[in-house]
């Protein structure tokens, strides 16, 4: 398969006739592929009804579809007969009809192999539906094959297509979030192909893209990567290999540190903070990698309001706060080092204050209602705490030795007060 033909131009689903080069000979065909063109997108679209899509079921659709992938040379037809195919899928009952054709996901196997990259979209489209479907070991041991893996993972690893990369790594991600019985089917597999080096190696690509260029249609590819690997993380079998890379754990943070945070890199920055939560539960060695970094501390409190709606995220944010938190020696660090954490947290205090406030409206109770046993009040009490003792020494070291730190940004006292006050209203 010849790399260069993924990042060619391709026709959308709806797009205008691709021409006549399909590989028929007569003009015949020619008007036939016409047809199949016009009248396979009103199936296409008509197949995404429930209704619609089981009468299509029962007149034989889906026999003459499987006719049609068997003889046909047409890419463009192929890709049309698949995506019927992918939108009669996401019904109970077509689907039922789909996994017991005879020689139909075997078909669509075959066409993994294709050099198209619309076909290629449709056919990732497609079983990644069939292993979210109640017919999903079907689906999974129609991939189990290690050529076929093999394939999915290097469609995933060399295309230059965003649209397909996205689909393939969506794919993936599929895989990885099926049920317990799919992942034993095709994990192991995957893992003897290298699959924790290509996520790696995929998600140093998508991060080296946001900092260089800034591409908005790649912020779905690098959410797609770190949901895989957020997967990948809590997988009692395969974890400690993912969570124990070096590699990543400095990845994620320096995503999580990146300054421009609107909405859909913010939204990355959600799954990077579970995914360094995970890994610091499985690995607590990282811990101390991050105990100095000021800036991380300050990426973590920027994501705060992208996690207002999602509990276990905010859980997340907690408790590497309050593990990089615990390690910091006040006492014991430099003026200027103290100084660069109180300038975080103050400058923060928004931020902070915010997430206290929508945790007690979320409670329904009082602020004491914070504290209630439980991981996450455990990590806010204790993040809090730290903060409170650290500015405590900041305000009594500066009155002991009028703050010689030569500052660029003076620390605010009205603002260490106020984030003291706050720590204390909602701490036990």
């Amino acid at each position: 398969m010849d790399v260069d033909v993924f990042s060619g131009e391709f026709s959308h689903p709806r797009g205008e006739d691709e021409g006549t080069g399909d590989g028929f000979e007569d003009s015949g065909v020619s008007v036939g592929e016409d047809a199949w063109e016009e009248y396979g997108c009103i199936l296409w679209d008509l197949a995404a009804s429930k209704t619609h899509a089981e009468l299509m079921v029962e007149n034989l659709i889906l026999e003459v579809l499987l006719a049609n992938l068997i003889v046909c040379k047409s890419e463009r037809v192929t890709e049309i007969s698949i995506g019927i195919v992918g939108n009669l899928a996401c019904h109970e009952v077509p689907m039922k009809h789909i996994a017991s054709t005879k020689g139909l996901i075997e078909i669509i196997v075959d066409k993994l192999f294709m050099d198209d990259p619309q076909c290629l979209c449709e056919t990732c489209r497609l079983f990644t539906v069939g292993l979210q479907s109640s017919e999903s070991i079907t689906w999974a041991e129609a991939l189990q094959s290690e050529h076929i893996l093999r394939q999915i993972l290097w469609i995933a690893e060399n295309t230059l297509n965003l649209q397909l990369l996205e689909k393939s790594i969506g794919l993936i991600l599929a895989i990885l979030e099926s049920q317990r019985k799919v992942v034993d089917v095709l994990l192991p597999p995957m893992m003897k192909l290298g699959f924790t080096n290509i996520l790696i190696s995929l998600l140093t690509f998508e991060i080296s893209k946001l900092k260089n260029e800034r591409i908005p249609e790649r912020y779905s590819i690098l959410d797609l990567i770190l949901r895989a690997l957020e997967a990948f993380s809590v997988m009692d079998d395969h974890s400690q290999e993912i969570c124990s890379s070096k590699e990543l754990f400095q990845l994620i943070c320096d995503l999580v540190k990146f300054p421009d945070k609107v909405e859909q890199v913010g939204n990355c920055c959600v799954t990077a903070a579970i995914l360094i939560a995970n890994m610091l539960s499985d690995v607590s060695d990282h811990a101390s990698e991050i105990s100095q970094d000021w800036s991380l501390l300050g990426g973590l409190l920027d994501i705060f309001p992208f996690a207002s709606d999602d509990a276990e995220a905010r859980n997340a944010l907690w408790n590497v706060i309050a593990r990089i938190l615990v390690r910091i020696r006040e006492t014991e660090m430099s003026p200027s080092s103290l100084y660069h954490y109180v300038l975080v947290l103050v400058g923060k205090i928004e931020l902070i204050e915010d997430e206290l406030l929508n945790q007690q409206v979320d409670s329904g109770h009082e602020p004491e209602s914070l504290s209630s046993p439980g991981s996450t009040a455990d990590a806010r009490n204790t993040s809090l705490g730290r903060i409170i003792s650290i500015l405590n020494h900041w305000t009594a070291a500066k009155e002991k030795a009028e703050n010689n730190v030569i500052a660029e940004v003076p620390v605010s006292e009205t603002d260490v007060k106020r984030m003291l006050d706050c720590c204390h209203k909602f701490s036990k």
